[in-house]
């Protein structure tokens, strides 16, 4: 992300240490998280094409305007807010692709839209590297680089509004009996029970309950990597910004791959939790390695390589709510499960900074980082197979 590459820019000429920029990152997650819910719910009772356009939008701009930070005050205020306008874009897009794709080809859709992650970080890291080390119109390099990444934002925002149907039925450039066998398609898979089922009803819920806690726990560990990735590597390797933008690129790329294989696999397969517990047990082998081994430029960026694999959970998992929900309970626990992993989104990044600072090394970090893996692992190979029958039926009975 931005903020990963422009801290090392605004540890430089702002004097941030890790504390303030570990505060920075995380405060996103607090508005993030408080409209977790309501932005699921927007989509599904309001329009998704709506919803995805303007937190699109909103989001952009306050990226851009990011730029104009200068003291750890505005940092927590802009992040604060991007926050907030981001909020409903992710369980909005979880919902929607429920709307549009059968169970068959669910996981290999959401890892599609999962692959931006990595795809992101590909084209991005290297960007970054280029744009952080160029001070155009005395600006610093951190500062464009906030500005410029906030503008595709808001372009796509307004493509999304004119292009994206909420519904098969709505969609003009399909023919009428393939709107007819899409819709058919997708009720016949839907849940029996079509019951509202309430936030406290999805609580005591074990398996939405697991769901939550694996997400809490792989969203702690893939935020860290994520926002710390480009500052170990400065640290470890004495790369410049450039090289390490270069470098940086390579583990998501294996990311990628793994993310795409992983979706489809899911789906030929029809298995969800091996495809998201095999994952992080690699990316924990990796965190081990980091942590015992010794260390150099080359064999740290093939660790992160290994850890970084660990993102192919994500088609897999977040294929599992809407296929054994309803659609009113699956916007709540997709919301619920999001907002619970969006948490571990403040806490990571803040908790690796945190011990960083105290201990002067990253190795708490990476061995606490592994803990988490081993145990996302675990929770996933308990969540239990359900047909839609009984997840749905253990819900309302809750």
């Amino acid at each position: 992300t931005s903020v990963a590459y422009a801290a090392i820019g605004m540890a430089r000429d702002l004097g941030f240490n890790d504390h303030v920029l570990g505060m920075g990152i995380g405060i996103f997650f607090v508005s993030y998280v408080a409209l977790q819910i309501p932005g699921a719910l927007m989509v599904e009772r309001w329009s998704a094409r709506g919803m995805i356009s303007v937190t699109m939008i909103v989001w952009g701009s306050l990226t851009a305007l990011t730029a104009l930070v200068h003291t750890p005050i505005q940092l927590y205020l802009a992040r604060f807010l991007l926050g907030a306008a981001e909020a409903g874009f992710f369980p909005g897009v979880i919902v929607y692709l429920s709307h549009w794709f059968i169970q068959e080809d669910r996981a290999k859709a959401t890892g599609n839209f999962m692959a931006a992650i990595p795809l992101s970080l590909i084209i991005g890291s290297p960007v970054a590297g280029w744009i952080l080390g160029h001070n155009w119109f005395m600006a610093q390099g951190w500062r464009w680089l906030f500005f410029l990444e906030g503008i595709p934002a808001i372009l796509l925002g307004i493509v999304a509004f004119f292009f994206l149907t909420d519904c098969p039925s709505q969609a003009r450039w399909l023919v009428p009996e393939q709107r007819q066998w899409i819709s058919h398609k997708l009720e016949e898979e839907k849940p029996p029970n079509r019951q509202l089922v309430s936030l406290g009803q999805a609580l005591r819920s074990r398996t939405v309950l697991l769901l939550a806690t694996a997400a809490f726990l792989q969203y702690f560990i893939g935020y860290s990597v994520i926002f710390w990735l480009p500052t170990v590597l400065k640290s470890q390797s004495g790369f410049s910004d450039l090289q390490v933008g270069l470098f940086g690129t390579i583990p998501y790329v294996v990311a990628l791959i793994a993310m795409l294989f992983n979706g489809w696999h899911s789906d030929r397969s029809h298995e969800r939790r091996w495809h998201a517990a095999v994952p992080l047990l690699i990316g924990a082998a990796g965190f081990l390695c980091l942590t015992s081994l010794p260390s150099s430029s080359q064999m740290t960026v093939l660790w992160f390589s290994m850890i970084c694999v660990l993102m192919a959970f994500l088609p897999a998992f977040w294929a599992i709510p809407t296929e054994i929900l309803s659609e009113s309970t699956a916007a709540v626990a997709v919301g619920m499960i999001n907002a619970l992993a969006s948490v571990a989104g403040f806490a990571g990044p803040y908790a690796f900074g945190y011990l960083h600072t105290r201990t002067g090394s990253f190795i708490a970090g990476f061995a606490v980082l592994m803990l988490c893996a081993f145990a996302t692992a675990i929770f996933m190979l308990l969540t239990p197979a359900a047909t839609h029958r009984r997840v749905s039926e253990s819900l309302a009975s809750s």
